[in-house]
């Protein structure tokens, strides 16, 4: 039957338009939720179209402030995760050592364990050392789970270079460092992006290790949890909806200059 044939021939289209309306599916429904006016103090229902949320999204006591904290670790656990990673991912391509294969195994370690065996054994670190759990201890803590995704991401791209550039560079008398400045990081860059990008998403909304070791701090993830208990504000779907529209933006951005610099390059 015709029918049969087009989706034999479109199957894996399909299959791929299923997949992404099952991944999407759960931020369309925050999305409408988000202009929903509810009777009670639980946002599950659909009540009334309304823009108030909108228009006040700080209008929840520490939402706006447990935000800010999130953004704030997110922010400098992204930075230090990625120098450390890049710095690791460059010595462990480049370099031959003692241990190396070690080493590397060893960095891959936070990657495949259990959230809760890492959560648990930083705070027990932490106690042993006598820190006060809070905004330092978070930041550490998401550092270190952060930064296995940044390394990953970064051997991957420098593994894949091509050394002769870095030759061709220093014959026309280059220097180290600005072989490394001009050729080396550029062609590293994206991947250095991607584990940047990475690192940010998962620590921005990271929760079992950040409330083991927050103390008595509050981060977005975990103010949105602790809403739950006792009703969800409309606020929490704004917010949400915000950063996915921001994520979808900054992707369809990258994607528009990675067309453009193609076509430039062949034209």
């Amino acid at each position: 039957m015709p029918v049969l044939r087009w989706i034999r021939r479109n199957l894996v289209v399909i299959a791929g338009l299923l997949t992404l309306a099952y991944m999407i599916l759960p931020n369309i429904v925050v999305m409408v939720f988000s202009f929903n006016k509810p009777k009670g103090r639980f946002n599950y229902a659909w009540q009334q179209f309304s823009l108030d949320a909108w228009k006040d999204p700080c209008g929840v006591a520490d939402l706006c402030g447990s935000l800010s904290l999130s953004l704030q670790i997110a922010f400098w656990a992204t930075l230090g995760a990625t120098a450390l990673g890049t710095a690791v991912a460059f010595a462990l391509v480049r370099y031959r050592f003692r241990a190396r294969g070690a080493i590397s195994s060893l960095i891959f370690l936070p990657m495949a364990m259990p959230e809760v065996v890492m959560a648990a054994s930083l705070l027990t670190l932490f106690l042993n050392m006598g820190a006060e759990l809070g905004f330092w201890t978070v930041l550490i803590a998401h550092i270190m789970f952060c930064l296995s995704f940044v390394v990953t991401a970064v051997k991957a791209r420098v593994m894949s270079m091509d050394p002769r550039l870095e030759e061709a560079a220093r014959d026309l008398y280059a220097g180290p460092v600005q072989t490394f400045v001009r050729v080396t990081l550029p062609i590293a860059a994206p991947g250095i992006a991607a584990g940047a990008l990475l690192a940010f998403a998962l620590s921005f909304d990271d929760f079992i290790i950040t409330n083991f070791n927050a103390g008595s701090t509050v981060t977005f993830p975990m103010f949105v949890w602790g809403s739950a208990q006792r009703g969800t504000p409309v606020q929490i779907n704004v917010i949400g909806t915000a950063m996915f529209v921001i994520a979808v933006l900054m992707v369809l951005v990258g994607q528009l200059i990675a067309n453009r610099r193609k076509s430039n390059a062949r034209n």
